[in-house]
């Protein structure tokens, strides 16, 4: 794992390095940037490598940072709308384009040649040493060890296609059961397990909107519902029924320091965008579900979890809101960003929330800024300000 970013300096080699490659933006609050370096989609000059990199998505590419400073590093050009997540080592991103995944060398700052093609490229998972793509347009489900990808080429994997195509998300567990979801293109009902050979070996329908997953201490790992939460472990399924007729969890976030997954929580089904100010705290060793109030809303973009298991919310009122997932109370409240009101469209930028060990980076998209915060601490490490505006924001990540 990544040491957080508290811990560590730049060393005199690496400031070198830094002037020689002309990296831009200081990262003290309110920096300005200058020009760093800009390189087409199809790119792949040798750069000096990035330390713990961030990848941040803005309307026609992608910007690459150093994680200790912020400094914006390279400009990537890639026109369309472009979604981002940890490939699951300590170099590499999927970025999800028009035309499928793609793996960005986040430390190398380019664009590799591994490439999965397929309409509407939908969730990353990473879980138990294993990485799992989904695409919605077709269905296909492709899962490989994201220690594979440091050699330049596709990696040897796992392809399965489900039944029929649709927004769907899938998971391999480690003795390699794969859990994916159930549905078409007019409705999702559920889930199945197959085992390491590609049989089934269980299914619930009982899960009507199926969306989302998150995977807890212990193994257990749930799928949210428009009426509560579908949970598996120990080889079976189990539901958890929302406490409204409908209550929709469509995201998760899980640690494996907690067998506590955070969830959403929604209850208009007519709502053209519902601003929640609760979220779900689903306990997978007793398959319950309670309620937390925040006082604010927050977006699908708002969820992740601390290095302790904490449940971090990034809400409107512009602070990140830490739940102890046990008690269901608000520990504490850290100052992020100015206030934000979540946008009707889901591709807008907003802010966004991204944990690695003990820091929490949060985009400010009309400010320009990114931020750096210590999660122990809370205070503002540090803060860049870049050319536009970001949307997505992630980074490298070993493991789950």
């Amino acid at each position: 794992m990544n040491k957080s970013i508290r811990d560590r300096a730049l060393t005199g080699t690496a400031l070198a390095l830094a002037v020689a490659t002309a990296l831009t933006a200081c990262g003290g609050d309110g920096t300005s940037p200058s020009d760093a370096k800009s390189q087409d989609a199809g790119a792949a000059s040798p750069a000096a490598p990035v330390n713990d990199p961030l990848v941040a998505t803005f309307d026609g590419g992608l910007y690459v940072l150093d994680g200790r400073s912020l400094e914006l590093t390279t400009t990537i050009d890639l026109p369309g709308f472009n979604r981002v997540n940890p490939a699951g080592d300590e170099d590499h991103v999927v970025v999800s384009t028009d035309s499928g995944f793609r793996i960005l060398n986040a430390t190398g700052q380019t664009l590799t040649d591994i490439e999965y093609r397929g309409a509407k490229p939908g969730h990353v998972v990473r879980h138990a040493g294993k990485t799992v793509l989904f695409t919605d347009g077709t269905g296909e489900v492709n899962v490989f060890e994201p220690a594979g990808l440091g050699g330049g080429k596709k990696p040897e994997g796992r392809t399965y296609t489900t039944a029929e195509a649709h927004h769907g998300v899938a998971i391999e567990l480690s003795d390699g059961r794969l859990l994916t979801t159930l549905g078409d293109e007019e409705k999702r009902t559920g889930a199945l397990v197959l085992d390491k050979d590609g049989k089934e070996i269980a299914r619930n329908e009982n899960c009507p909107g199926v969306h989302g997953e998150a995977a807890a201490k212990g193994e257990a790992v749930a799928v949210g519902c428009e009426d509560g939460v579908l949970i598996y472990k120990g080889g079976r399924f189990t539901k958890v029924d929302a406490p409204d007729d409908y209550g929709r969890t469509g995201n998760q976030a899980g640690s494996d320091e907690s067998a506590v997954l955070l969830g959403d929580y929604k209850t208009d089904p007519d709502a053209e965008l519902e601003r929640p100010t609760r979220v779900s705290l689903i306990d997978t060793g007793t398959a319950e579900l309670r309620l937390v109030d925040l006082g604010t809303s927050y977006s699908f973009r708002s969820l992740a979890r601390g290095p302790h298991g904490e449940a971090l919310v990034l809400g409107t009122d512009g602070a990140i809101h830490v739940i102890d997932p046990d008690k269901g109370t608000v520990r504490k409240k850290i100052p992020a960003v100015g206030e934000w009101r979540e946008p009707l469209d889901w591709q807008q930028a907003r802010p966004t929330l991204f944990v690695r060990d003990h820091t929490a980076y949060v985009s400010e998209p009309g400010r320009k800024a990114v931020h750096a915060i210590d999660l122990d601490s809370g205070k503002k490490l540090t803060s860049v300000t870049l050319p536009k505006g970001t949307n997505e924001l992630s980074g490298t990540v070993a493991g789950h």
